[in-house]
């Protein structure tokens, strides 16, 4: 079992919630942190029976004389649980951890997430340093990394699995919606906006249904935490900038299972998108754990110029272009000089296939291979170089 940056946070700091797609880990990580704790698995039938006819039961559960955590496992199940968490956590000063794989299905259905009474943390899929050595870019470029996925050897049967149980079953299990066939065009259709600026309209035409019921699926996707999409950067812009958001799955393989490919399919396309959604999983998931506070944006200009990823936050401004090809030329550097131009006190990031460093101006020019291995080290140090004119 490879260690999880995620850190036990104290149980002197009360109840907290930990949210992640499913298939992150979260169970294994919970079994193993806290041995010994009293754990209720609403995926589980005889709990789930139970506590859903009658949630005032849940202290029976719990001994008498027991003061170590309480974990309620995929709490999303069964939301109405939530009102009697938060009369315990008030009456007895109980700790719970409380997981689930939506935190928004909550709040939809009116629970508070126990009106500031517990923290909420996120689990991502594995990164690069908790793999260490284990860490393979190839394989991970095409199969992601969801822990299963990444420790088992049948990698395409489980997102197999994983695809057609969890993101087509439970989604019409749960009521979420019922044309199973229609959200199955979906997602194919929406592997095709990975890493682009979304158009619902255009993918609603695709799939054959209203632009109202796409809208509806991509919240879907947002409720299971499978999916993010990333807000346009407008703080004092000089510029016409793009009105709508870009499009990710949270995790490269369920991308690229999800992504048709044949002789009509761009590989350099699939892969660019794949190379995007790789550091983004590792982005967010550094930030969140290291509480970096970096918000995460796209910038790009009505007249086509764009940086992929801006992040913004009191350590600072910096802007990072990935390029799946190893030779750059001065036309790749074009939308980091543009946001340089009207943002000159950020930094400049062009991340390669190359295999050396460089410094054109004031953008550091990284292999991929070395950035994705030290995003840490980017987000908390990254210098700003000195000019260095190279030639390209």
């Amino acid at each position: 079992m490879y260690p999880r940056i995620f850190k036990i946070p104290p149980i002197e700091d009360g109840s907290f919630f930990l949210f992640g797609p499913r298939g992150t880990g979260k169970t294994t990580w919970l079994k193993s942190s806290f041995p010994g704790s009293v754990y209720l698995d609403l995926l589980d039938g005889k709990f789930f029976s139970v506590l859903t006819a009658y949630p005032e039961r849940l202290e029976t559960f719990i001994p008498p004389d027991y003061h170590g955590w309480v974990i309620i496992d995929e709490i999303q199940k069964i939301p109405s649980l939530l009102n009697e968490v938060h009369r315990l956590i008030e009456a007895t000063d109980r700790c719970f951890i409380l997981t689930g794989s939506s935190a928004r299905s909550l709040r939809r259905k009116g629970i508070n997430l126990l009106a500031g009474r517990a923290m909420t943390y996120y689990m991502y899929p594995f990164c690069t340093e908790e793999l260490g050595d284990s860490f393979n870019l190839s394989e991970s470029l095409r199969f992601g990394l969801l822990p299963a996925v990444f420790s088992g050897k049948e990698k395409r049967k489980f997102l197999e699995s994983y695809i057609s149980t969890y993101l087509r079953e439970e989604v019409l299990q749960e009521g979420l919606t019922r044309n199973l066939a229609a959200f199955s065009r979906f997602l194919e259709a929406a592997s095709f906006s990975q890493g682009q600026v979304l158009n619902i309209t255009e993918i609603a035409r695709e799939c054959g249904v209203e632009r109202k019921t796409v809208e509806n699926y991509f919240f879907i996707l947002e409720d299971m935490l499978l999916s993010v999409r990333i807000p346009v950067f407008t703080r004092r812009a000089k510029r016409r900038i793009a009105a709508h958001p870009k499009f990710y799955f949270f995790d490269t393989g369920v991308f690229r299972f999800l992504r048709p490919r044949g002789p009509l399919d761009s590989t350099e396309e699939i892969e660019g998108a794949a190379l995007e959604t790789l550091f983004l999983q590792e982005l967010r998931a550094v930030n969140d754990y290291y509480a970096l506070n970096y918000r995460i944006h796209y910038w790009r200009t009505s007249s086509g110029l764009e940086v992929d990823f801006i992040l913004y936050g009191e350590r600072g401004l910096l802007a990072i272009e990935i390029k799946r090809k190893s030779h750059v030329s001065r036309k790749d550097l074009s939308g980091l000089k543009a946001f340089l131009s009207d943002y000159p006190m950020a930094k400049a990031f062009l991340l390669t296939g190359g295999k050396l460093r460089q410094y054109i101006d004031t953008i550091s020019i990284i292999p991929f291979s070395e950035a994705i291995l030290d995003i840490r080290g980017i987000l908390e140090n990254s210098p700003r170089p000195e000019s260095e004119e190279r030639q390209l």
